[in-house]
Order: C-alpha cells, then sequence, then structure tokens
C-alpha cells in the first residue's frame, strides 16, 4: 500500500488522548560506528563523537514532555554505562542482525513490559536534538497507527513511530522515506522541527548540525582544544577542572582539554 503525506495542520484522525512514547534508539559498537566520520574527524576522534552523539540523543528525548522512556539497543558496554547513567535502559542487540532487526527487538522488548506501548526509533545521531521540536514530531504521529519523519536530505529516516496496536515494521538505512512510505507509513511534513531531522554521518553534516546548535556532549568533543591567547601577566594560578587550561573528564581514553567557548560549536540553546 502507497502510503500518504500528513501535512502541518492537517486534522487529526485519532481523538483520543496521546499515550507518552517508548524510544528506541540504535546504537553500534563504537569502535565502528560513524566510520564515514573519520575522514573529518579521525579514527581517535570518531568513536567519542559517535558515543556524545548518542549523549545528546538520549538526553534530549528523556527531556521531552511526550516521552516516558528510551531503550537502547547496544552491545557496546561503554556505551549502555554512559547511556543508562543518563536514565535510558539498556538492551544487548542478541539477533545481531542489522539495524531493522536490532530495532524490532527493542520494541519487543518495550512491549514484553507494556504491550499497549505506543514505540518510536529514533536515530541515535541527532546531536542538535531538542525534546519540544521532538515532542511536536510525536504528538503528530500519533494521529496515525505508523508514521515517519524524513531526515534533512529527504532521503532517509530519522523517526518512525507505531501507535498502540501497530508493529513498527521498520526499514531503515539508504533511502527509507521511499520505503517506509510504501509500508503504509505517513509521512510528517512539521516546520520548525530540523533538529530532529539532522541526522550526522559525514562531516558537512556535523557542521550543520552545529549550526542547529549542539548538544553539550558534542558540543565538548566538536569545539575541540583552541590555543588560549598571550600571556598573563602576575602569577597564574592552578588549573580548575572545566576551565581553559584545566581538563572535563572524557570516559573514552582519558581527559581531554576543556573547550574554548564558541558562538558556532557551542551548546544549543535552551529547549
Amino acid at each position: 500500500m502507497e502510503g500518504r503525506t500528513r501535512k502541518d495542520g492537517e486534522l487529526a484522525t485519532n481523538t483520543d488522548p496521546i499515550a507518552a512514547w517508548s524510544l528506541v534508539v540504535p546504537l553500534k559498537p563504537l569502535a565502528v560506528a560513524k566510520s564515514r566520520l573519520a575522514g573529518a574527524t579521525g579514527d581517535l576522534l570518531r568513536p567519542r563523537l559517535a558515543l556524545a552523539f548518542a549523549q545528546d540523543t538520549v538526553a534530549a528525548a528523556l527531556a521531552c514532555p511526550v516521552v516516558r522512556d528510551v531503550v537502547v539497543v547496544t552491545d557496546d558496554p561503554l556505551a549502555a554505562a554512559e547511556l543508562t547513567a543518563l536514565g535510558a535502559r539498556t538492551v544487548p542487540d542478541t539477533p545481531a542482525a542489522g539495524l531493522n532487526a536490532a530495532l524490532a527487538h527493542g520494541a519487543r522488548a518495550v512491549r514484553a513490559g507494556r504491550p499497549g506501548a505506543a514505540v518510536a526509533a529514533l536515530n541515535a545521531d541527532l546531536p542538535a536534538l531538542r525534546p519540544a521540536e521532538l515532542a511536536r514530531v510525536l504528538t503528530a504521529a500519533g494521529d496515525f497507527p505508523r508514521a515517519f519523519l524524513a531526515d534533512a536530505a529527504e532521503i532517509g529516516t530519522t523517526l518512525l513511530a507505531a501507535r498502540a496496536g501497530s508493529e513498527l515494521n521498520p526499514a531503515f538505512g539508504g533511502a527509507s522515506r521511499h520505503r517506509h512510505l510504501s509500508t503504509g507509513a505517513v509521512e510528517i511534513v512539521l516546520a520548525g522541527v530540523d533538529s530532529v531531522r539532522r541526522d550526522v554521518d559525514t562531516g558537512e553534516d556535523l557542521l550543520a548540525a552545529a549550526a542547529l546548535g549542539l548538544g553539550p556532549y558534542t558540543a565538548r568533543r566538536h569545539a575541540g582544544p583552541r590555543p588560549v591567547p598571550g600571556p598573563v601577566p602576575g602569577p597564574v594560578p592552578g588549573p580548575v577542572p572545566g576551565s581553559v587550561g584545566g581538563s572535563v573528564p572524557d570516559p573514552v581514553g582519558g581527559p581531554v582539554p576543556a573547550p574554548v567557548p564558541d558562538p558556532v560549536c557551542g551548546a544549543r540553546p535552551g529547549c
């Protein structure tokens, strides 16, 4: 069945109150995640950014008012520990059969405890994600049995939602926008939800996300160390953790210099 597009302002077909959503976020082992970023960032920073993207995505999702919980499907022990510390639940990728099998597994894990749960799959690489924009997308998705949001390139998908009673039936990867339409999912078209559409696979994508305003985990890594200008006259006190010249904890590979604030690469404004 060919799908259709849900336009901004279209009347809802479901008048029942929208239940809180459970989100399923897939994450590859950090050692192999975001391979296309290596050319722009190098292999040392790439896994750190992959983790930071996931941390900003999960933190923003958990701050979203219509999100009940977040389940991360991953076999990476460090990522599992860091994302659990944020409040997510993690489950191993037991199927080990690719992205869509991992998402279906995560959806089953959610509904094993709450059979009537509304479930949405969300990419783990949305470092500019804003809770209010995610809430708008999920609220729109609740009007239909299955609905999705295309990525910024309008080729892939960043979010696929299934209301209670509907299977997620994910078809992510490559030209997934067309595949999700072909399975009958409704495309959500909303203005002002750029942060939910801006996934990051390349260096150019990361610059585009930075222009929107990165979350704090990615902002710290993307900014990186910068030289401190000029000598300072008189005695210089010792470094203060988290200040220029000090350090901040780094869960992947030890301490890194704390970034100098940057109007482009800094953390996003409040959500």
